[in-house]
C-alpha cells in the first residue's frame, strides 16, 4: 500500500511543478494574452486543488517536503514515512522540470538564463529582494501554509472543503511572494527547475530547502499547540 502512496505523491508533485512552473515559463509573459502574476498564482493553487481531490484519499496529497515535515511535527504524519515521501516528491518535481524543458525549449528564443521559474534572492529575485527578506518571507509563508493545512484537515473542520482552503492559500501566498523569491514554500518545486538552470539557482537552492522546512515545522507545532484535540482519523496521509 505504501508504494501507491509514494507514486501518488510523485504524480501529484509532478502536476504541481509542471502546471505551476509551466504557467510561469510558457504563459506568464506570452504576448498580448500573457496570464501574468495572477495567472501563475492561480495555476499553483489550482494544481493543489485538483490533485487534492484526485489523490488526497491515497497519500494525503502533500506534494511538498515542507508539508510532510510540518505534518510530522504537528503529530499528523508518521515520521517513518517522511523520507520516502520527500524522495517521491523530489522525483516528481525533477521529471516535471524535464518535461517542461522539452516543451519550452521548442520555442524560438528560449533561454534558461531567463530563470526557468527558479527561485532566487538578491540579483535573482524578481524584485531584487535581499537574502534576509527572502528568508523571512519563505519561513512566514510556509508557516501560515502549514497552519491552514492543519486547520482545514482537522477532524472538526467542515468536511470536503480542505482542498479549496489549501489551494486558495497557496494562491494567496504566490500573489504576495512571487516578487520576493518567485515563491517556493516547497523545496521539491524549487529543486526541479534549479537542476536545469544550474549555476546561481543551485547555489541559492539551500535557502529554498531551509526556510520552507523551518516554516513548516513552526506551523505544524503552532497548530498542534493551539488545537491538540484532533479526533482520530484526521491524520493526513496515514
Amino acid at each position: 500500500m505504501n508504494t501507491q502512496k509514494y507514486v501518488a505523491e510523485a504524480i501529484g508533485t509532478f502536476w504541481l511543478t509542471f502546471a505551476g512552473c509551466g504557467s510561469a515559463v510558457i504563459a506568464a509573459g506570452f504576448p498580448q494574452v500573457g496570464i501574468g502574476l495572477l495567472g501563475v498564482a492561480l495555476a499553483f493553487g489550482l494544481s493543489v486543488v485538483t490533485m487534492a481531490y484526485a489523490i488526497g484519499h491515497i497519500s494525503g496529497c502533500h506534494l511538498n517536503p515542507a508539508v510532510t515535515v510540518g505534518l510530522a511535527a504537528g503529530g499528523r504524519f508518521p515520521t517513518g514515512q517522511v523520507a520516502p515521501y520527500i524522495i517521491a516528491q523530489v522525483i516528481g518535481a525533477i521529471v516535471a522540470a524535464a518535461v517542461l524543458y522539452l516543451i519550452a525549449s521548442g520555442a524560438p528564443g528560449f533561454d534558461l538564463a531567463k530563470g526557468f521559474a527558479s527561485n532566487g534572492f538578491g540579483d535573482h529575485s524578481p524584485g531584487k529582494y535581499s537574502l534576509g527578506a527572502a528568508l523571512i518571507c519563505e519561513v512566514v509563508m510556509t508557516m501560515v501554509f502549514l497552519f491552514i493545512i492543519m486547520g482545514s484537515t482537522h477532524g472538526k473542520a467542515p468536511a470536503g472543503f480542505a482542498p479549496l482552503a489549501i489551494g486558495l492559500t497557496l494562491t494567496m501566498i504566490h500573489l504576495v511572494s512571487i516578487p520576493v523569491t518567485n515563491t517556493s514554500v516547497n523545496p521539491a518545486r524549487s529543486t526541479g527547475p534549479a537542476l536545469f538552470v544550474g549555476g546561481w539557482a543551485l547555489q541559492q537552492l539551500w535557502l529554498f530547502w531551509v526556510a520552507p522546512l523551518v516554516g513548516g515545522v513552526l506551523g505544524g507545532v503552532l497548530y498542534r499547540w493551539l488545537s491538540p484535540d484532533d479526533p482520530a482519523g484526521a491524520v493526513t496521509g496515514k
